[in-house]
């Protein structure tokens, strides 16, 4: 546990140096929110959402790109010197045999969302042409996620083994190769999920530290050394940007972030076998992906709007509430969510272990 303290402390210590020059540098290069109407997924313009944020033009984008490299960079050197410790500490791993599949899956899923998402963000701050203003088109967008997300349902089946769902006091089923789709549909909504509620000054970011610090507990209490270092670090890396995300936000996580840490999320619940554990733990933004895509729907198909705005952040905005509050009120949702889903975690793993607790 020392090691993993360590690389939190240390990981806060870099992005904290890092941050102030970097924010400095995104605004030299001009890499700030536009000034612009936005659409949402079917292309209609969303003057409410314009409404709200239209104070925020002009705000540095992609803290999360920062957020990213140091991660990774990181974890690559303290997984480098760990075997050269092995007097003081013992690498360990829910899959033994596969240590490198499961590093490789966690490397991949957040570094190719994130590269999807920095693009997104290039185009939509600095190929200002009429087809490309709003980023990355959202078929475009979802056909590469898609691809990825079932490449690491792929994985996660063929190189991990994983092919189960423990249905909490129900047992165990067996999907077999329909894990695949399975994963990857999580994977995508997780992804997508954390991007939509990344709306308001430090919202996606203080519930991802929140939830993050209940899989951080898991992991440990599982001895999973890869994924606990690298929550750990992730986590050193989140404190760090959201000092300078909270309201008024100096620096934006942009979807290079939002993606990125949204795949490996998702990633981090499938590898660790807890997947109603994650449902429960991101439950705030099940609601918002679920509130958005019902909205989506009901525009597209029925014509009309369900709610008058969506997500359910922006609904709180419309009605009156101050952004600052919502903030508050969905962390200590977040916080109460994640005590209930670490209580089902390890209560599902008495019932799998044993049968009773």
């Amino acid at each position: 546990m020392e090691l993993l303290l360590l690389a939190l402390l240390v990981s806060f210590f870099i992005n904290s140096i890092l941050f102030i020059p970097y924010i400095n540098l995104l605004y030299k290069i001009k890499f700030q929110r536009q000034i612009q109407k936005t659409k949402d997924a079917f292309g209609v313009l969303t003057p409410i959402f314009d409404k709200f944020h239209k104070q925020k033009a002009g705000t540095p984008v992609g803290g999360g790109l920062l957020v990213v490299i140091t991660t990774l960079l990181l974890f690559g050197f303290l997984f480098w010197i760990l075997p050269f410790m092995k007097g003081w500490y013992q690498i360990t791993s829910l899959y033994e045999s596969a240590i490198k599949d499961e590093i490789k899956i966690l490397l991949f899923s957040f570094t190719a969302f994130a590269i999807i998402g920095l693009y997104d963000d290039v185009k939509k701050t600095f190929i200002l042409h009429k087809q490309d203003v709003f980023g990355l088109r959202f078929r475009h967008k979802l056909f590469f996620e898609v691809i990825i997300s079932l490449l690491i349902g792929y994985w996660l089946y063929d190189l991990l083994k994983i092919d189960i769902l423990n249905i909490p006091f129900f047992g165990v089923v067996h999907l077999g190769f329909w894990y695949i789709p399975f994963a990857a549909l999580v994977v995508l909504w997780f992804t997508n999920a954390i991007n939509i509620t990344d709306g308001l000054d430090g919202l996606s970011t203080g519930l991802l530290m929140i939830a993050l610090f209940a899989f951080w507990v898991i992991s440990a209490a599982w001895l999973d050394t890869p994924l606990s270092l690298f929550i750990a670090i992730l986590l050193g890396g989140l404190i760090s940007f959201l000092y300078f995300n909270i309201y008024p936000a100096r620096i934006i996580l942009g979807d290079v972030g939002a993606l990125a840490f949204g795949a490996i999320f998702a990633v981090i619940g499938l590898i660790l076998g807890k997947f109603f554990t994650l449902i429960i733990i991101g439950g705030i933004f099940v609601l918002e992906g679920l509130s958005s895509l019902v909205q989506l729907l009901s525009k597209r198909f029925l014509k009309k709007k369900i709610v008058p705005v969506a997500p359910l952040h922006l609904y709180f905005q419309y009605i009156g509430w101050e952004e600052p509050k919502i903030v508050m009120r969905f962390w200590l949702a977040g916080i109460m969510l994640a005590i209930f889903g670490l209580l089902m975690a390890f209560l599902t793993a008495c019932n799998s272990a044993s049968g009773a607790c």
